[in-house]
């Protein structure tokens, strides 16, 4: 079923991620109903909008990342590219900060 996709742990574990935070928000909403309010970005956002920016981000930081790797292994000569762990970090980092503070 899934033989499509190349399933390696940081893939399984971000998208399994994914279910997780989806469902954690879907009860979070049942017993708490989000109040909208403006943080850092530039507009009005309730839990659910900053989650889905949030996810958002993390999709083009991966994208990036990958894209860039093997200049990053060159400029900062490395012997092999970077670990995909990194922008996982950073991910993660970011969704933090967008859930928090956005």
């Amino acid at each position: 079923m899934f033989s499509w996709m190349v399933w390696t742990t940081p893939v399984a574990l971000f998208f399994s991620f994914i279910g997780l935070l989806l469902a954690g928000m879907t009860v979070w909403e049942i017993k708490s109903p989000t109040v909208a309010r403006k943080g850092f970005l530039p507009l009005v956002t309730t839990r659910g909008d900053r989650l889905f920016i949030g996810l958002l981000g993390a999709a083009y930081i991966h994208l990036a990342f990958v894209g860039m790797a093997g200049w990053f292994a060159e400029w900062f000569s490395l012997e092999q590219e970077p670990s995909i762990w990194i922008a996982v970090a950073i991910a993660v980092a970011w969704l933090l900060l967008v859930m928090r503070k956005g």
